[in-house]
């Protein structure tokens, strides 16, 4: 039996060419939207253009492949077939596509804007998954496939994977709750319970990360988060107290030590990056009468938490200069001791 290869030698070259002329023509094109999103401000263009990278070269070859198909004399039930997988390949890459497009955009427009609605990998990770799971929905449709036997499986084997995955679930539905009630935003400084402190870099679908100031991560669970104490600094607002401990000699005037630290304080103001001018600067004679000391409170107000190291760092220099200029002593800690001779015990 003489078998003509012509039947696909054909086809096949068909499809070859029509790819190759689809990827010269593609490359060609996003060589000249490269030139005119490059003159735009927006960063939407360049996300559409980068997303549809990858996904074009590959409609680029479904595209080959189909009309090569149509042309050959393959039996019609296997072009039926093929067909059906070009079909599901094109609808998955336009799935992910779109859902990497609209979720870098929706990272973008949080970021710009002032919604208060966090830009954290969870809020990402929720966005894509949604369209991936209507991406899968309509693959399902097209193949003709019933969804409700398929939720009903999914919902008695549900039950076994929430009982295998009870840890991970928690860490979910706990991140969840984080994001709902706002207590914990991304870009906050808080601290812990347990001692560390540092700024929110995202919360996930299964931790939270946070930045300490020495650039090391904390990875915390978000169940162990939502269950713990936090301190948020950014929280009603950044603009905070800082509150100056400093002790004077007791042959120091009260008055004049306050007079003096209210007039470098206010002098530091414009000054000091960080440091506040309202509401102003005030002293208070606390904690009182110290053990070798009287002792002052300084407080201030600053611009956000991790300023007050430079600002108390200035003010402590400022103070110490203008208290050896004016005489007064800020006292080491001393106690008098009295000695009594044993024959006068005894008496």
């Amino acid at each position: 039996m003489y078998f003509n290869y012509n039947r696909i030698l054909i086809p096949i070259g068909i499809s070859v060419s029509i790819i190759f002329v689809l990827i010269i023509t593609r490359s060609i094109l996003f060589k000249y939207i490269h030139i005119w999103t490059g003159k735009t401000e927006t960063k939407i263009d360049d996300i559409i253009i980068s997303s549809l990278k990858s996904p074009s070269l590959l409609w680029c070859i479904a595209l080959g492949l189909y009309l090569g198909i149509e042309l050959s004399e393959i039996p019609a039930k296997y072009i039926f077939y093929l067909k059906r997988i070009i079909h599901v390949v094109i609808i998955l890459s336009i799935t992910f596509a779109t859902a990497n497009i609209l979720g870098k955009i929706f990272k973008i427009y949080i970021r710009e804007s002032n919604l208060p609605i966090p830009t954290t990998g969870l809020a990402y990770g929720i966005l894509k998954g949604s369209i991936i799971i209507v991406g899968f929905l309509v693959i399902l449709s097209y193949l003709g496939i019933s969804i409700a036997p398929l939720l009903t499986a999914l919902g008695v084997g549900g039950l076994a994977v929430a009982l295998a995955l009870q840890d991970t679930l928690a860490n979910l539905f706990a991140g969840i709750h984080i994001l709902i009630e706002k207590s914990v935003r991304v870009g906050d400084f808080v601290k812990l319970e347990t001692g560390q402190e540092g700024y929110i870099e995202d919360i996930t679908w299964r931790t939270t990360r946070i930045r300490m100031l020495p650039n090391n991560m904390v990875v915390i669970p978000n169940k162990t988060l939502a269950q713990s104490i936090v301190t948020n600094y950014y929280l009603p607002e950044k603009r905070m107290s800082i509150f100056i401990p400093i002790g004077v000699s007791y042959s120091s005037d009260p008055e004049m030590v306050e007079k003096i630290l209210l007039e470098e304080a206010n002098k530091a103001v414009r000054d000091i990056p960080g440091l506040l001018g309202e509401p102003e600067p005030f002293v208070r004679f606390v904690p009182g009468f110290g053990e070798s000391s009287l002792d002052f409170t300084l407080v201030c107000q600053i611009r956000e938490f991790t300023d007050q190291y430079p600002v108390e760092h200035e003010l402590r220099k400022r103070i110490f200069k203008r208290f050896k200029e004016e005489g007064i002593e800020i006292p080491f800690p001393h106690r008098t001791i009295y000695l009594r001779e044993e024959k006068e015990w005894k008496k």
